[in-house]
């Protein structure tokens, strides 16, 4: 696990080396151990790397990294954790004498004798990497299947710049980066910027299982190529569903996992486990629990907050399965630390609270642990959401009715009095109360005037419904979710709504959140869920499978239960999130106040000031709950002082 940057510019360049340091040195959190630099001014390449040594702790996993022959360079982040694997089928090819054993290696061993797509087909890991042909003069940029490892790039004049962090991009002399007010837009429906975009105008993120090649001659730069299709997966899996038993799906599911979970437990560095209680992370734990000699080392954080502490779960689940287990509660005070660093470590505007929580426990593993597995994946593979189950049955029982009489119902809710409607359900007998209901309404007749269920979905998950009127002038981009498939026609609408999960909330929320938050204390943390093997598995599965006996991720939960009674799991799912909405009423008051006054917001000029200011004021007072629409623009507003201060 590390971090890279570099640029190519073919009109040539002065002090590659010193502006290689400035961009490497902003990422030194994604690589303590060592850094790296290889240039070529004639060639117009640079290339720079920070390691976190993992595999090879020894000078011979050193980056950039030259092959045998020396035709290629390589500057490389992530873990292949079949390499060894691809070694042996390397040594039967008559390729190398090894120097070491890092995956680096294996890596560009294969690109001598399999060439890129042969490679990356091949591999079985998270990663990103920029990769120098000194022969053909040509740079390759590529990215991981699942999009574990972030990958920036963008033309800036005549330099291309690229790195694992836009901090790097903009340390380089070329740097324009004028925000992106149509990004900011989608950031404001999604509370994250969805790839290929990224907040500045001109950079992109490089799309997940795609690589990039620029040649010599290209004036532009071409479109990104994919060398495993998800898509193409998902039709596959349709036409060929998983022809088993239920119960066998969970044998089969069992295997793959187990499998999963050993390649990603290889480390020449303590490794750890990252346990929320959940079923997810308990299955992951209990899987390496399974493959050890040794008690695994597990972490958990709790609140004092009842409704967001989950960590008394964990440790139940910790003492059956015998881990080396350590918690730590937290105060809502180091909760609220975390927030002036989130800027910094994101840098990019992102506004997913459960950022905090899983910055805390990162940092908690980090003193004990440099790689920990996690449980993310989950829900988007096997129908675990909330909202696959409550969205579908809305759908369902909303299809049943005429369009007219749904837009009539809309409108009629949006005439409702809900400040009205919450002061009856305040004194309402305990059984009988609901929170929030006049918001509620308002996004029952959001959902209740959509036409398409793609539409539908795509309201079910915004924040901001109409972010072009907070934003003066941006014009959403078009998206996965904007986009209608012919492909899904005719297929049931859980299935589509995972599908367009793992394309992008789980790449660009989840993933981003887990990677910048580990990244920050220098710890690897590695997705077992997400090998592409359990993927494509998981898309085969009848969706009668994933839902069963009244249960989401049927197959999963019974594979835990071959480790974990079912009385210790069996409880309402909960999030993993903090009290936003107490916050900005309390403790983080006067910090939003200060970064949503009048005058600044008219002087930035980002923001339409009338809206923005209605939606704080009516959140401060308690009349309504917008705090997540505040809580993106403040990331945004916070985001923007973090750059002013670089």
């Amino acid at each position: 696990m590390c971090g890279f940057t570099g640029f190519l510019d073919r009109t040539g360049f002065a002090d590659g080396e010193a502006q290689l340091r400035r961009m490497a040195d902003t990422i030194v959190h994604r690589g303590p151990d060592s850094d790296g630099y290889w240039v070529d001014s004639d060639a117009g390449i640079a290339l720079a790397h920070r390691r976190l040594a993992i595999i090879d702790l020894s000078p011979a996993g050193h980056q950039p990294m030259l092959s045998t022959d020396g035709r290629y360079v390589l500057s490389y982040n992530g873990e292949i954790y079949n390499h060894l694997d691809m070694r042996r089928e390397l040594e039967t090819a008559g390729a190398v004498a090894w120097r070491g054993h890092s995956d680096t290696e294996t890596l560009l061993a294969g690109f001598s004798v399999w060439g890129m797509l042969g490679t990356l087909q091949r591999a079985n890991g998270m990663f990103a990497f920029a990769l120098w042909d000194r022969a053909e003069r040509k740079l390759y940029l590529a990215r991981d299947r699942m999009g574990e490892k972030p990958l920036y790039y963008g033309m800036q004049g005549s330099t291309l710049l690229f790195g694992s962090e836009l901090k790097a991009l903009r340390q380089h002399a070329a740097w324009r980066g004028g925000v992106n007010r149509n990004a900011l837009a989608l950031f404001l429906r999604h509370n994250y910027v969805p790839g290929p975009y990224s907040i500045y105008d001109d950079i992109l993120k490089l799309p997940s299982a795609h690589y990039l090649e620029i040649g010599p001659d290209d004036r532009t730069l071409p479109e990104p190529v994919a060398y495993w299709d998800i898509a193409e997966k998902a039709r596959a899996a349709r036409a060929n569903p998983f022809a088993g038993s239920a119960e066998a799906s969970v044998d089969a599911l069992d295997r793959l996992l187990s499998d999963a979970v050993n390649i990603r437990m290889a480390a020449d560095v303590p490794l750890g486990a990252f346990l929320s209680g959940g079923y997810d992370s308990s299955t992951i734990v209990a899987l390496m629990q399974a493959q050890s000699r040794r008690p695994v080392k597990t972490f958990s954080i709790g609140f004092s907050e009842a409704e967001y502490d989950e960590a008394h779960h964990a440790k139940r689940v910790a003492a059956h399965l015998g881990t080396d287990h350590t918690e730590l509660y937290v105060t809502p005070q180091d909760a609220l630390d975390q927030i002036p660093l989130l800027p910094h470590h994101w840098d990019e505007p992102f506004a997913d609270s459960s950022q905090i929580p899983t910055l805390l426990v990162s940092k908690l593993a980090r003193t004990e642990v440099t790689v920990s597995l996690s449980g993310d994946g989950g829900d988007e593979l096997l129908c675990g959401y909330n909202r696959y189950a409550q969205g579908y049955d809305i759908w369902r029982r909303l299809g049943k009715l005429p369009r007219g009489m749904r837009k009539a119902a809309a409108a009629a809710l949006r005439l409702t009095p809900g400040r009205a409607i919450d002061a009856i359900m305040k004194v309402a007998p305990s059984k009988l109360r609901t929170l929030a209901v006049g918001d509620r309404l308002l996004k029952l007749a959001d959902v209740l005037d959509v036409e398409r269920s793609d539409d539908f979905y795509r309201s079910l998950i915004s924040h901001a419904k109409h972010p072009d009127r907070l934003v003066p002038g941006a014009r959403e981009p078009e998206t996965l979710l904007t986009a209608h498939d012919p492909d899904w026609e005719g297929s049931d609408f859980r299935d589509r709504m995972m599908y367009l999960d793992m394309r992008t909330y789980l790449p660009d929320d989840i993933l981003v959140k887990v990677d910048r938050a580990s990244m920050a204390v220098s710890l690897e943390s590695r997705v077992p869920l997400l090998d592409h093997r359990v993927v494509e598995f998981a898309l085969a599965l009848p969706l009668d499978y994933k839902l069963r006996e009244g249960a989401s991720k049927w197959p999963l939960r019974q594979l835990l239960y071959r480790y974990v009674p079912r009385e210790i799991m069996e409880r309402p799912k909960m999030g993993f999130g903090v009290p936003i909405d107490h916050w900005l009423q309390g403790p983080l008051r006067n910090w939003a106040d200060d970064l949503l006054a009048e005058d600044r917001l008219q002087r930035e000029g980002f923001f339409d000031v009338d809206e923005v200011r209605r939606l704080w004021s009516e959140t401060r007072s308690g009349r309504r709950r917008w705090h997540y629409h505040v809580w993106d623009i403040l990331m945004f507003q916070a985001w923007l002082d973090a750059q002013r201060a670089n």
